[in-house]
């Protein structure tokens, strides 16, 4: 099973194109002639903030006008869309991180938020994050066995960190831990960064998130006991795959931008091209290589599908654990 449903985009050949698309709408004078605001919801020092501040500040320069980065951390992940929902004009000068937790939320909430498919311009697919569980370096906890193990001699008291509830990670969780009959204590930050340093600290005794905690685990304060790609980590070869420990699943949780519903399609062209540029710049891939993030591109109609497809699975997935955050 792909657990996240994921595939890549039509990217590589494609990737060259991307700055000269953007010259003729650029060259009519007509968008943008000032200043877009794109809003991180997550606080800075994460791996998605770094790969979209780069990302911003080469497509800037695409466009002519700076992309000026607004973070707004809180509510899994979801405070860009709200804005985007409630407050941001369609004029391709205000536009968000789209992630999976966004798309979820109207499935797991009584009063849904929005309409994931309908109440937003889908501009690009971007990339994806590469998942992994990290325990205090010097704990009973060696690998993944030891987990288990632990779990099982002592229900309720192996707790773990995400950057909070419903969110991709929390759920994958869940998942194993029904899948092995576990009972684990779920403790939600606002960050994977802060999740991560909470680990270190000995707050918490496991952080299962995006690779945020690869600098501890390059410091020695965390060790790595599993990866959720589909492959073993180059950077972290001797931690094993999910597929490894016998799961079949996959999760890298991919993710992309989008404006408030009703955006000129030629709007959305100029932004698509100018990111697509920036996202296959050599500098943008130095910042997700240096978080292990995977590569997901779509163009504007793929992610459209892709997010409509991902929202019926979401759905699916709602009613058949029967998630609920309030």
């Amino acid at each position: 099973m792909d657990f996240e449903g994921t595939r890549l985009g039509r990217r590589g050949a494609l990737a060259l194109g991307g700055a000269a698309l953007v010259t003729p709408a650029l060259a009519q004078g007509r968008f943008p002639d000032r200043p877009i605001r794109l809003i991180i919801p997550w606080p800075p020092g994460g791996s998605a903030d770094a790969q979209l501040r780069s990302l911003a500040e080469i497509a800037g320069r695409a466009l002519g006008q700076s992309v000026v980065v607004e973070n707004r951390p809180g509510a899994s992940g979801t405070m860009g869309a709200l804005h985007l929902t409630t407050q941001a004009r369609p004029d391709g000068y205000t536009i968000s991180q789209m992630h999976l937790s966004i798309v979820r939320r109207p499935f797991i909430t009584r009063t849904p938020p929005w309409d994931p498919v309908n109440d937003f311009t889908h501009i690009i697919g971007l990339c994806g994050w590469m998942f992994g569980i990290a325990v205090k370096a010097d704990g009973p906890i060696k690998s993944w066995a030891d987990y288990l193990a632990y779990a099982r001699a002592n229900p309720g008291r192996l707790t773990y960190t995400t950057s909070g509830i419903a969110t991709t990670n929390h759920l994958t969780m869940e998942e194993l831990a029904a899948r092995e009959k576990l009972e684990l204590v779920h403790v939600p930050y606002r960050a994977s960064n802060e999740a991560a340093v909470a680990v270190a600290a000995g707050e918490v005794m496991s952080v299962a998130d995006s690779s945020a905690w690869a600098p501890l685990v390059d410091g020695g304060q965390l060790r790595l006991i599993c990866v959720w790609t589909a492959e073993r980590s180059p950077r972290f070869p001797d931690a094993p795959t999910l597929k490894e420990l016998g799961y079949d699943m996959v999760v890298t949780s991919p993710y992309g931008l989008a404006g408030p519903k009703g955006m000129d399609p030629g709007v959305v062209r100029v932004l698509h091209d100018a990111c697509k540029a920036a996202l296959f710049d050599p500098a943008n891939a130095t910042v997700r290589a240096q978080f292990d993030m995977p590569l997901e591109y779509y163009d504007t109609e793929d992610y459209r599908s892709f997010i409509a497809r991902r929202a019926q699975y979401e759905k699916a997935m709602a009613e058949r654990l029967k998630l609920r955050i309030d």
